[in-house]
């Protein structure tokens, strides 16, 4: 559906079967006499409720698809749905327009339900009808709630992220937003006492599960979003070591002599027509014994050069850390636009400049 596999979560059948014992008293309330298919008949409300579920998903991938984000999947579980959009918002238009279309979809869904509630008779469709437009108009405005992991999350991350110019501070105060919302969700069962309720062993089930599903999702998004805020102090060009550039036969004592006297940190072996060829490992290096070294070439302990092990000096950031992500290696060749050597990076020093950089 909107260009997306659609995928149902094994945990789905327990919420399915969990509504079909919650609807059954109903459903035998409407048409006495059913048996044991009136569980059948709450399955089956089940399916209609999650198949407006996968709207209120598909409209998320539809606005995505519109900017040109590729949406890999969409996923029926326990709590709900999820959308997997490959590719984040490069603005806060994007953001906003993107999450807002899934609660609005399902208030839509809800209304029209609602409509629809006037007019059908009594029976099964009517219990139906009912349930479903009770269950969309409340999804779509819980789901508005500012907070994270929910889309009203990304609402409040939208707004932050116009005001401020910082994606990554409007998903910080819309995680927070729902950390807060969990602790509400755990005091549920106490407003219920406070109003002449008595809150059930399912009741305290529910809220437990929903605020660990809110706590756990808005933590994450703050996480990554502290991570993510230090990468643009990664310069590869600040991190490069001096290079030395040695014959691929030349024995490896002698290109670690002049790799010392020229105080460079990485060596690269080159053709005779002074082409790079390969980069010597640091790790096979440190792993070669220093009595071996003057009888071993350099290309012995080093990485032929491929594609990806190629990086522009000037990356930085994000794009730095993806980079290096799609060809894990120990070190990189830093190039200049004009395709001339620039230097060498290694991972080592990349991960050491994350750690050291202010939080």
């Amino acid at each position: 559906m909107a260009g997306a596999d659609v995928l149902v979560s094994s945990s789905w059948f327990l919420v399915a079967a969990l509504i079909a014992v919650v609807v059954a008293p109903r459903v035998e309330a409407v048409e006495p006499g059913l048996g044991g298919l009136k569980y059948v008949a709450g399955f089956a409300f089940a399916v209609v409720l999650y198949l407006s579920v996968l709207l209120h998903e598909a409209s998320h991938a539809v606005m995505a698809n519109r900017y040109g984000f590729p949406v890999s999947s969409i996923t029926l579980h326990f709590l709900g749905g999820m959308t997997t959009v490959e590719t984040e918002a490069v603005r806060p238009r994007q953001e906003f327009l993107i999450a807002v279309v899934g609660p609005l979809t399902s208030i839509a869904v809800g209304a029209a339900a609602l409509g629809l509630w006037f007019v059908m008779p009594e029976g099964l469709l009517l219990l139906a009808v009912e349930g479903l437009a009770v269950a969309n108009l409340l999804v779509g405005v819980l789901n508005l709630v500012p907070g994270l992991p929910l889309d009203g999350g990304r609402v409040l991350k939208a707004a932050v992220w116009g005001a401020t110019g910082s994606a990554h501070r409007g998903t910080i105060v819309a995680g927070w937003g729902g950390r807060v919302t969990a602790g509400l969700v755990l005091l549920w069962p106490l407003a219920m006492e406070a109003w002449g309720l008595q809150p059930d062993l399912l009741d305290l089930v529910l809220a437990l599960v929903v605020a660990l599903f809110l706590w756990s999702g808005s933590t994450a998004a703050i996480t990554s979003a502290r991570i993510r805020q230090r990468l643009p102090r990664l310069v590869a060009r600040e991190l490069a070591r001096r290079t030395l550039a040695v014959p691929a036969d030349l024995p490896l004592a002698e290109a670690v002599r002049r790799a010392r006297d020229a105080e460079a940190g990485g060596i690269v072996t080159v053709t005779t027509g002074g082409e790079p060829v390969g980069l010597v490992s640091e790790a096979a290096l440190a792993a070669t014994p220093e009595d071996r070294r003057p009888w071993v070439a350099t290309s012995t302990v080093a990485r032929t050069l491929e594609s990806g092990m190629r990086l522009p000096a000037d990356l930085a950031g994000e794009d730095l850390v993806r980079a290096i992500g799609r060809h894990p290696s120990g070190e990189y060749l830093l190039v200049e636009p004009d395709g001339s050597v620039y230097g060498v990076l290694s991972t080592v020093d990349v991960d050491r400049a994350f750690r050291e950089s202010p939080h």
